[in-house]
């Protein structure tokens, strides 16, 4: 089992800029990837961001490729999720999740609310 935890959440004006962190604990060792999911009122959840944790390959959802830049620290079991230029779109709650090797994102966190206003 792995237990996540997000942090970082907030409300900001179009433009601003917000981190995000999730810490891991438990069986981290398992863990091959870890990602950022967003689910905005009425729509379904949706693919942001992922890392692997080994190489620190990284994926973007196109909507926010440029504006957004994911990172980890191993040392700590921490993901980070940069959120700079903010839209009023972005609005949703963030989740983070982790998925082992070639398995699906299976722990999840509670969520952490981001509110951009125009």
């Amino acid at each position: 089992q792995v237990q996540l935890v997000e942090s970082g959440g907030g409300s900001v004006q179009a433009g601003g800029s917000l981190r995000l962190s999730c810490a891991a604990s438990g069986r981290t060792v398992s863990m091959h990837a870890m990602g950022w999911f967003r689910q905005a009122p009425g729509k379904v959840r949706e693919f942001v961001a992922d890392i692997i944790m080994s190489s620190g390959s990284t994926s973007y959802a196109d909507s926010v490729k440029g504006r957004f830049t994911i990172s980890r620290d191993n040392a700590k079991d921490t993901m980070y999720l940069q959120m700079n230029s903010l839209k009023p779109e972005d609005t949703a709650v963030y989740y983070c999740a982790v998925r082992r090797y070639l398995g699906q994102y299976n722990y999840w966190g509670q969520g952490t609310q981001v509110i951009v206003s125009s």
